[in-house]
């Protein structure tokens, strides 16, 4: 039955993870779109403007700044994997009025798959954005990823709410059914590559932060 369980999670998680990363290329194909009709943009709104059509050029703009809005979290960090998974979760947590700020620069060709990188980053932000809507007073998260040699080196502080217990190295959650085992399955992965993970707690505060061999 736990195994049965466990299989099904693995399953969800895996699933999740794949239309996420789906999700978020088709960010990237919408910029490049954005970035190719920019000329007619301007060229449509130079029409209206010379018929005198001030009404119908400010909506346009709106519209496009709306689109804008989508699309400007994208990042270039050096790895396309990672610039998807950060700017779709910038952008969400930027939606739950979370400051953000990130730094983040790795080479491409980084020897962890593109669904483990997934799992990784995008569990631990979603644990990020869960405390830091929890929180009190300021919301933010603050993101570092590099490279130590040939290993990838994430770390993360949050804004949350009261201090957690610990349960072996993971944290008890207000929420129950699936949340947690996300961290356990980031965990698992980053140590199954040799890596290690540890999270902590604090008054208004959580940290994450791992470092994992991540280059030939």
């Amino acid at each position: 039955m736990l195994k049965r369980t466990y299989l099904k999670l693995v399953e969800y998680q895996t699933e999740q993870s794949r239309r996420h990363l789906e999700e978020v290329r088709s960010i990237h194909r919408e910029m490049r779109g954005y970035k190719h009709d920019f000329h007619n943009h301007l060229q449509t709104l130079k029409g209206y403007l010379e018929a005198g059509d001030t009404d119908r050029a400010l909506r346009y703009i709106g519209e496009l700044d709306r689109r804008l809005m989508d699309v400007d979290t994208l990042l270039k960090t050096g790895s396309t994997s990672l610039d998807a998974i950060l700017s779709a979760k910038i952008a969400q947590a930027k939606s739950e009025n979370i400051a953000v700020t990130v730094k983040a620069n790795v080479p491409d060709g980084l020897t962890i798959s593109d669904l483990e990188l997934s799992i990784i980053v995008g569990n631990l932000l979603d644990n990020a954005i869960e405390a830091c809507k929890a929180a009190g007073g300021e919301k933010f998260i603050r993101l570092y990823i590099g490279m130590k040699g040939k290993m990838l080196y994430f770390s993360m502080l949050n804004s949350a709410g009261a201090k957690r217990r610990k349960i072996g190295s993971l944290f008890t959650s207000r929420k129950s059914g699936a949340h947690g085992f996300g961290l356990r399955r980031a965990e698992a992965i980053i140590k199954d590559h040799g890596g290690w993970v540890k999270y902590n707690s604090e008054e208004g505060a959580f940290t994450s932060e791992f470092l994992v061999p991540a280059l030939p």
